[in-house]
């Protein structure tokens, strides 16, 4: 174990001395549940599995997406319906990029020209197109089928238990990816840059942790072993407990892929003395054993489940981090201050509402504050209420009087600094 370390951190260091250029991904571990930026020097697919360093040592990993991107302003797509602005007028909608020139269908075939001079080479790369385009056409449809079944076969015998996704609607989608290209002809001479790996890098920082290296099939193999272990060890750790007495909740286990240790995920209210535990584990499984206490939102980030909006916990679907969470922010977003309607499965406050905080936070600025002050006609109304998805907003009068108004009509005056009503929306207010 020590020595892997060694050479994993070794490799780290000879790696920032050659080059501080990389590819950066998120890389989701399946059992902790926990998603680490980490970078590597070549590309990388999506789900695919890798070996770099975690928390607990060296494991196994799966590319969530491309992080090079991450924290970069957002930018609206392309609303041409070529994807990219073409010479000449497109007939179709193209599915692919196109160059200089489109012909009459681009979904069928598209050409990835360049440097057109004239009419009459466009007429020869029409012309070539039609008659590679009647040569690929003789694809038999039914043998990309039986080479689709194979390859997913394969594939659901090493990813039974880590596919999520439903392999049938893969296979779909593969399939009309297949339809698109059986049609398509591509130039691509021209396109050597466009390709090159070293362009796309990115200067990655010296805390960033690097891949060791790609998983292999006998990595998966191993994978899948360790996981039909880790209900076997959590019975046994269940009955060391009960032996022992101990107040603790054991919520998963799990084995390390490269270095032999198995981590136990518990939780307890107070601080528990587990010594004499792991001695009687130790001795069971021979290898070494970490007790790691974790909190109730934890355990709810590890286990999953469906939340009251019907979907699975946002701590375990889409984020690993754990965002503070105060009543403040229930008051702020008009929200029932009953616990049981603003408490997510875990017993704790929705982690949702800290993740709307910002959005209400930014709206409320559009609108008056709270208990300031709004003048319709002679009278001085309070602001009781503000509800930003309504856009409305509720006054009361001096003598108990309410009234709910358009808050799109209500605007801030730089020069007497005061909340106003428009001049028209008064008129329409007093005449009622």
């Amino acid at each position: 174990m020590k020595n892997n370390k060694y050479k994993n951190k070794d490799k780290k260091e000879e790696i920032e001395e050659s080059s501080k250029l990389g590819f950066i991904y998120l890389v989701k571990n399946q059992s902790s549940n926990e998603m680490t930026l980490c970078a590597f020097n070549h590309q990388l697919k999506k789900s695919q599995a890798v070996i770099y360093e975690t928390r607990y040592g060296l494991d196994l990993g799966f590319i969530v997406s491309d992080a090079s991107k991450i924290g970069q302003p957002y930018q609206r797509g392309d609303t041409n319906p070529c994807g990219t602005s073409c010479g000449t007028s497109c007939g179709t909608s193209c599915g692919t990029s196109c160059g200089t020139s489109c012909g009459n269908s681009c979904s069928n075939s598209c050409l990835e020209t360049s440097n057109l001079d004239n009419d009459e080479d466009n007429s020869d790369l029409a012309s070539s197109s039609d008659d590679v385009e009647n040569e690929i056409i003789e694809i038999d449809r039914q043998e990309i089928t039986e080479q689709l079944e194979e390859i997913y076969s394969d594939s659901e015998k090493v990813f039974e238990d880590l596919v999520v996704s439903d392999i049938e609607e893969i296979k779909n989608e593969m399939e009309e990816e297949l339809d698109q290209e059986v049609f398509l002809f591509r130039d691509t001479s021209n396109t050597a840059n466009c390709d090159d790996e070293d362009s796309n890098k990115v200067e990655v920082s010296t805390d960033t942790i690097w891949v060791d290296r790609l998983a292999t099939k006998e990595d998966l193999k191993r994978y899948k072993e360790l996981c039909a272990r880790e209900d076997d060890a959590l019975t046994l750790c269940r009955e060391k407990i009960k032996k022992h007495k101990l107040e603790m909740k054991l919520v998963t286990a799990h084995f390390l892929l490269i270095e032999p240790k198995v981590v136990f995920f518990f939780t307890a209210d107070v601080r528990v003395d587990f010594r004499d535990l792991v001695k009687d584990l130790v001795g069971i499984f021979r290898i070494r054993i970490e007790l790691r206490q974790i909190g109730v939102r934890d355990e709810s980030r590890l286990l999953g489940g469906l939340a009251v909006c019907g979907r699975d916990y946002c701590c375990h679907a889409i984020t690993d981090k754990l965002s503070p969470v105060s009543i403040k922010m229930a008051k702020e977003q008009n929200l029932s201050l009953n616990s049981i309607k603003i408490s997510g499965p875990c017993g704790r406050l929705l982690c949702c509402l800290s993740y709307e905080q910002t959005f209400y936070a930014e709206e409320k600025q559009k609108y008056p504050p709270e208990g300031s002050r709004l003048k319709i006609g002679r009278d001085l109304l309070k602001v009781s209420e503000v509800n930003i998805l309504s856009k409305k907003i509720t006054l009361l009068g001096l003598e108990g009087r309410m009234m709910t108004i358009d808050g799109a009509r209500v605007y801030y005056n730089a020069d007497s600094e005061f909340w106003v009503l428009e001049k028209d929306y008064i008129k329409e207010l007093l005449s009622e």
